[in-house]
């Protein structure tokens, strides 16, 4: 693991000075790549905390207007009740949409655009792949508490949920000028 470790920061320095290299002027000083550094967990939990208030207050909206017919229905509790599990299971599939194709597009959905972090893929640090992040979003979708209590007794010096562990992705801080924590 620690191998695999080093070997993603040995590709990330190779590909950041090439980057560097390239858009430098034959004049210019030489600048050396920054490191990654992790997103903290407080930054990740409230990235997801605001995607989670915009899709749900949407997703209520949307109910709120399909549903509107049954607002005149005597039997309004029996009608809510035999719709309970498809809710959960709407809500969830739009949150699997919603990240999926973030986190596959640009590496941020909008709370993590907010925060200023995004998911990368382990060993290239560039934005994962769709099943890479089809991967690390089902734990967050569907299975979230269960995947983020083993994701914290299984941490691991990358700060990785059971699903980024399987996607092989992490969350990172993206650079800002003041120094931050963390660096790989």
């Amino acid at each position: 693991m620690k191998s695999k470790l080093l070997y993603s920061a040995i590709l990330l320095t190779i590909i950041e000075f090439k980057k560097l290299s390239s858009t430098s002027s034959p004049t210019s000083k030489t600048e050396y790549p920054s490191r990654l550094i992790l997103a903290s967990w407080t930054d990740r939990f409230i990235a997801w905390l605001i995607d989670f208030v915009i899709i749900s207050i949407a997703l209520g909206v949307i109910f709120a207007a399909v549903s509107f017919p049954f607002w005149f229905d005597t039997d309004k509790q029996g009608a809510y009740k035999s719709l309970e599990p498809f809710h959960y299971i709407i809500t969830s599939l739009v949150f699997f949409v919603y990240w999926t194709y973030f986190e596959s597009t640009t590496g941020q959905s909008i709370g993590k655009k907010i925060l200023h972090i995004k998911t990368t893929d382990l060993i290239s640090g560039q934005t994962a792949n769709p099943k890479a992040a089809a991967i690390e979003t089902f734990g967050k979708a569907f299975l979230l508490p269960l995947d983020l209590i083993l994701g914290w007794i299984f941490t691991n010096d990358k700060r990785q949920r059971i699903f980024n562990r399987a996607s092989d992705t992490i969350v990172i801080k993206l650079r800002q000028d003041s120094v931050l924590s963390q660096t790989i």
